[in-house]
């Protein structure tokens, strides 16, 4: 077991060797490059081969769109408390992202134009939730929600089929809950090609969003610049600070829980305040670990994806926390250094604050979108938020009294960069 200690000269490259484990395989991007290749020039027919060979599931154009029967049947097989809770839950990300709905404006520059910003909500969008053995119907709501609040006139899901080619009753309650009709049972790098390119039965989207294996994401990247991307969020990450006041147990729950999502790859991270605390989480990660049903994932990943670091003052967390950009930041530390942490921390893609705050609250049900930056992403991106869902304009109006003011500008510029027939449109409207 290596322990490594946070004021080490090495860390960094500890660090850079740990992030090291993300990379895709170099297999990967000329199978996506295949798989959108066909689907591009023979669409529904290759949609369908794709989803048979990988899902093991013969679809036909009949069955790959999900019908009004299928969302009501899946609302009616949850009990009136699932119910109750899936909407406490879509209320609680309705009112937090309302928050931060941007508003249009406008005021007179120096120069007594009028300026601004107009927002408008992105005429399509393509959202992925991942499906198949782990259905993340949490992920539904982090994303459908953000667009019915943006006002997106079309909004598509696309989500694996189980085995027998439906989906899972959870998901399809909180498709039907937040209000999501065009939902289609493809998955994978398939699926990112459908939404890119469009097919037959499926009509090409502006934007996509949403988490996915290897594969979508390579697809995305692929993809990218034809249609927008939001941040290629990947497998789960999740780093805690736990100083002398953490409860071992619970932090060894936290990063079981992180570890149990199935795909292998989930990275966690521990910043241990003394060898002691890091011997009793570890103690309590094997108590743990053989009661939980996903046990042999979370074995895969606490055996191979599991960084141990010891550290001595706040400040040593900090630099390891800023250079690792986690996805989750759990701060297991005292109340009077929870400030500090958030005023120096800047890379994290959320933080749960305190130790009443395990990641799982805004997994499910705290208010922010889990789909968060990933693979040390979160040093240059943020989580998914509304404005993702929103495109900018920036509108200029001048008129003639204005105009005069901005022209000696104008024609410095133009004279500058050799380029006088911008300067000329302006001057022109002077001369008339």
């Amino acid at each position: 077991m290596s322990v490594y200690q946070a004021d080490d000269p090495s860390i960094l490259k500890v660090l850079a060797d740990f992030e090291s484990t993300m990379s895709r395989s170099s297999e990967i991007p000329e199978r996506v490059e295949h798989i959108l290749s066909e689907v591009r020039s023979r669409g529904d027919a290759a949609l369908l081969e794709f989803t048979q060979r990988f899902d093991g599931v013969r679809l036909t154009l009949d069955t790959l769109r999900v019908t009004e029967a299928e969302l009501e049947a899946g609302l009616q097989s949850l009990s009136p408390e699932q119910i109750e809770h899936i909407q406490q839950a879509k209320l609680q990300i309705e009112t937090f992202h309302r928050q931060t709905l941007p508003e249009n404006w406008q005021y007179s520059n120096a120069q007594g134009a009028t300026v601004g910003e107009r927002f408008y909500p992105i005429a399509s969008v393509g959202l992925y939730v991942p499906g198949g053995s782990v259905p993340l119907v949490s992920s539904v709501l982090m994303s459908a929600v953000l667009a019915k609040i943006a006002g997106n006139p079309r909004i598509v899901v696309v989500t694996p089929p189980l085995p027998d080619g439906t989906l899972a009753p959870g998901m399809l309650a909180a498709l039907k809950i937040c209000g999501i009709t065009e939902i289609y049972k493809v998955g994978g790098a398939q699926a990112i090609a459908a939404l890119a390119y469009g097919t037959a039965t499926i009509e090409r989207v502006d934007k996509l969003f949403g988490p996915g294996n290897a594969y979508v994401l390579e697809a995305k990247r692929q993809v990218f610049g034809q249609v927008g991307v939001d941040l290629l969020p990947g497998p789960s990450e999740v780093a805690i600070v736990a100083d002398n006041t953490a409860n071992p147990a619970w932090v060894a729950a936290d990063l079981l829980a992180q570890a149990e999502h199935g795909s292998g790859k989930e990275r966690i991270l521990l910043l241990s305040q003394g060898q002691a605390l890091l011997g009793q989480i570890l103690a309590e990660i094997e108590r743990q670990l053989p009661g939980r049903s996903h046990a042999n994932a979370i074995r895969t990943v606490v055996d191979s994806r599991f960084l141990k670091i010891i550290y001595s003052q706040p400040h040593e967390a900090v630099s390891v926390l800023n250079a690792f950009a986690p996805e989750h930041l759990e701060l297991q530390v005292e109340e009077e250094s929870l400030e500090y942490f958030m005023r120096y921390v800047t890379t994290a893609g959320a933080m749960l604050l305190g130790h009443h705050t395990p990641t799982v609250l805004g997994d499910f049900t705290a208010g922010p979108s889990h789909t968060l930056p990933t693979g040390g992403a979160g040093r240059f991106m943020s989580g998914m938020q509304l404005g993702d869902f929103l495109r900018r304009t920036s509108v200029v109006k001048y008129g003639p009294d204005s105009l005069p003011k901005a022209q000696p500008v104008v024609a410095t510029f133009a004279e500058l960069e050799q380029l006088d027939a911008h300067g000329r449109s302006l001057q022109i409207r002077l001369d008339s």
